[in-house]
């Protein structure tokens, strides 16, 4: 009896310790993931050790940490994934973000993020809330994954010269394209609408031009379409033309989105008009021809063809564009609709030889189904995405998608939350910079990340190197 009685006491005292130990590993635990300011965070942000850039592979990427949905596969084997921080980013922003889709071209990846901003606080008539001394600005990235170095081509403040008082832009929100020349193209977007007003002498956004191999930048309009910003912009790079959806500021004559059509080689405005698109076009190449749903929903799609300069329905064509693909080697562009605030979006395939649109499946393989950006590889048979663009992504683990557009299935090619974070620090919330290499090996993939912050506080970039056998080679 007496040596069960000290026996239950040993067992009392060991079970209390470890709880007294797990209590105070789990205080300090909660402790360390409280919620941060971006003012708590250090910038630049810095990998551990002051490398430049590390690099994985774990059987973790292949662990799911929530159900997927029937018929989701995932890959067999893990990848190799190397991840950087976007140099620059030396102060807070509101916050630092990635908003538009990225590019990979010539063996190099290009992609942009900004900080948010627009105008200096203590300069901005519409302003009560805390102060930068900044205005905004946005900048453009080159990667080259031969040397693994992601360095700044340009940024939007220093090609603008703008005096103090005006407003900046701190967003790229459409493509960042090539051109046949070469040269980069993108327009800008406002960081703050409060901050596109008369007072703070905004007359509309820019359109702008960047040599990735002199760095010399331009301006090639500004304004295109008075007192407007432009969320949404592709560029057809055989003709030269770029076109773009609006948004308008508050003091603008027109309201609504405005579809327009810049012809860069020339200086001349093709095209302006209304219901256009929110967020995304399909640009085909091949014909010259841009097609687009009026809005952010699904809908009747529109042709605008520069031989005939008018917008006009596709027969018997709905279907909703949230983000696009280039056009595949086949003659198809590939468009996801929004499926922000939703449990699932379609996927669509669009012939641009024959017009027409089928739904070929389904984007979300988990709980998010906000995909807003994808593209094509080469050969045109594998789409990629990740789900959860506005920052919902780790619900899922953060997983890349690869889409066999010839079986019509899905599969995880790798699921990056809570890897990243448990031994980086680094929650990846979502992205709209999804690019595939040439060679169709590596997918690049710009994150908005966070830090122990509420939403996130900086970017960074992930290339994810694809196995052979999970692609067919």
């Amino acid at each position: 009896m007496i040596w069960r009685k000290v026996a239950t006491l040993l067992v009392s005292l060991c079970i209390g310790g470890w709880f007294a130990t797990f209590g105070r590993a789990s205080a300090q635990e909660a402790e360390g993931k409280r919620q941060l300011s971006e003012q708590d965070v250090q910038y630049p942000p810095v990998l551990p050790r002051g490398e430049s850039v590390v690099s994985d592979t774990s059987t973790e990427f292949l662990r799911p940490i929530a159900p997927l949905k029937d018929g989701v596969a995932i890959a067999k084997t893990a990848p190799t994934v190397d991840f950087m921080f976007y140099p620059g980013q030396d102060y807070a922003g509101r916050p630092w973000s990635n908003w538009g889709q990225s590019l990979a071209a010539a063996g190099k990846y290009y992609s942009a993020i900004g900080d948010h901003l627009s105008i200096r606080e203590e300069d901005d008539a519409s302003n009560t809330g805390r102060t930068t001394g900044r205005t905004g600005n946005a900048f453009v990235y080159e990667y080259d994954p031969t040397t693994k170095v992601l360095r700044r081509l340009t940024d939007v403040a220093s090609v603008l010269g703008l005096p103090r008082g005006h407003y900046t832009p701190g967003k790229i929100h459409g493509r960042v394209d090539m051109g046949a020349d070469g040269n980069l193209y993108f327009a800008t977007h406002r960081g703050s609408e409060k901050g596109a007003i008369d007072k703070n002498q905004y007359r509309g956004d820019w359109i702008l031009r960047c040599d990735p191999k002199t760095l010399h930048s331009e301006v090639i309009v500004a304004a295109p379409v008075a007192k407007h910003s432009i969320p949404n912009s592709a560029l057809d790079p055989a003709r030269m033309i770029f076109y773009g959806g609006t948004a308008a500021g508050p003091d603008a004559a027109e309201p609504g989105i405005r579809f327009f059509a810049y012809d860069v080689k020339r200086g001349k405005l093709l095209y302006a008009g209304p219901d256009g698109p929110a967020r995304s076009m399909m640009i085909a190449p091949s014909t010259g021809r841009v097609y687009y749903v009026a809005g952010a929903d699904e809908g009747r799609l529109m042709r605008f063809d520069p031989a005939v300069g008018l917008p006009e329905p596709v027969e018997k064509a709905t279907m909703g564009i949230r983000a696009a693909t280039r056009e595949t080697p086949q003659g198809y562009v590939y468009a996801v609709s929004s499926g922000q605030g939703k449990s699932d979006a379609s996927l669509w395939a669009f012939s641009t030889r024959t017009e027409k649109v089928e739904r070929i499946g389904s984007a979300a393989v988990g709980s998010e189904a906000y995909v807003a950006s994808l593209d094509a590889d080469s050969t045109g048979r594998f789409v990629y995405y990740v789900p959860g663009a506005h920052g919902s992504s780790p619900r899922d683990g953060s997983p890349l998608v690869q889409f066999d557009v010839h079986a019509g299935k899905k599969k995880v090619i790798a699921l990056l939350h809570p890897f990243y974070e448990r031994k980086y620090g680094c929650t990846l919330k979502g992205t709209y910079a999804v690019a595939v290499d040439q060679t169709g090996d590596k997918v690049y993939v710009t994150w908005n990340v966070s830090r122990g912050t509420r939403a996130w506080d900086c970017c960074g970039l992930t290339v994810i190197h694809i196995p052979a056998s999970e692609r067919g080679a």
